[in-house]
């Protein structure tokens, strides 16, 4: 008997005892049927209807047809009692989705950076947060000798919290000073920072580098952070990024190593977040390899062009449904 069964089978069996001698515990068995239905999704419509073939079935007087809908009643009473709670939650959800909208703005506003113009280089970057706030960060800046700083965190974890901790850290990357970007300090500085304001169950990677625009080199340091990729135009292949390090304030006195590349015309520099590699599909995550093969389809494009082209595609693989935030940039030396 499915459970539809049981309810009719329930519900004819409570107007029966009622009709029979008006005792008030058989409508409180009508209440407690009612949370029954609730539960399993049936609808006052459906309930209504099976009263109205329950009375047909047999052979009652006007006196019982009405007193019937007391039980209909109780039952009723119930559907409407849900229904309020169902507006009032709803009113509510309506004001929390404001006033996270207004957050979400908020972020855009305080994490927002421009990107970088130089003569022999060019970089693009996108960022798409899975939800409405953005637990991903990235960050542009450029010193008085025009080596462009490049950052790019992802806190683990997603919603408000994580963004509140991608606007600390912004706010701890404007206070440190613009002539001195050193990517093993600067490292140093952000995780001593994360140490003493982070809650201790919620972990930061980040990687930053610098790009010298007079030796061609790229310079970065990483706590963590999703291995990126380096592409040599002369080979025509990718290799991964090699740089270990100890996630933001796990311990305050981490020390990060630094790394150094030199970009010959044609050659990238990829950085991303694991929203990127972990793109789930039907047959699971991405392969890093199938990434590459992505990112090399347009790699004749200018940068930006190659960032918003990979993102649409790992988009589409996704049925554009984000799993995880989306941060991609690519730093590529004009040939």
């Amino acid at each position: 008997m499915d459970f539809w069964d049981t309810v009719e089978s329930k519900y004819k069996d409570i107007i029966k005892r009622y009709l029979l001698d008006k005792d008030e515990r058989v409508l409180y068995q009508g209440q407690k049927l009612s949370r029954k239905l609730i539960e399993h999704h049936i609808g006052p419509e459906e309930i209504v209807s099976l009263h109205k073939t329950i009375l047909m079935e047999g052979d009652h007087s006007s006196k019982q047809l009405l007193d019937s809908f007391d039980v209909l009643l109780e039952v009723m009473m119930a559907y409407g009692l849900a229904y309020r709670e169902h507006q009032s939650l709803r009113t509510e959800q309506m004001a929390l989705k404001n006033e996270i909208e207004v957050a979400a703005s908020m972020q855009q506003t305080l994490l927002r950076t421009s990107i970088p113009q130089m003569e022999e280089a060019e970089i693009g970057a996108i960022s798409v947060p899975a939800r409405q706030m953005n637990g991903d960060y990235f960050h542009f800046v450029m010193d008085d000798e025009q080596n462009v700083g490049i950052a790019i965190a992802d806190v683990i974890g997603k919603g408000i919290p994580a963004a509140l901790s991608m606007s600390m850290i912004k706010y701890a990357m404007d206070s440190l000073h613009e002539d001195q970007l050193r990517p093993g300090a600067i490292l140093r500085s952000l995780n001593r920072v994360v140490e003493r304001n982070v809650d201790p169950s919620m972990f930061i990677t980040m990687c930053f580098g610098v790009y010298d625009q007079q030796e061609y080199t790229f310079r970065y340091s990483t706590a963590g952070h999703e291995p990126g990729f380096f592409y040599n135009a002369k080979n025509r292949e990718f290799k991964e990024l090699e740089g270990k390090g100890l996630l933001l304030g796990i311990e305050k006195n981490t020390e990060y190593r630094e790394y150094q590349i030199a970009l010959e015309p044609g050659d990238m520099v990829i950085l991303l977040s694991d929203g990127v590699t972990e793109c789930r599909t039907d047959e699971g995550f991405i392969e890093r390899e199938r990434l590459t093969d992505l990112i090399h389809k347009y790699i004749d494009l200018p940068a930006q062009e190659i960032v918003i082209n990979v993102y649409k595609e790992l988009e589409r693989l996704q049925e554009f449904e984000l799993r995880d935030d989306f941060t991609l940039i690519i730093l590529k030396r004009d040939i």
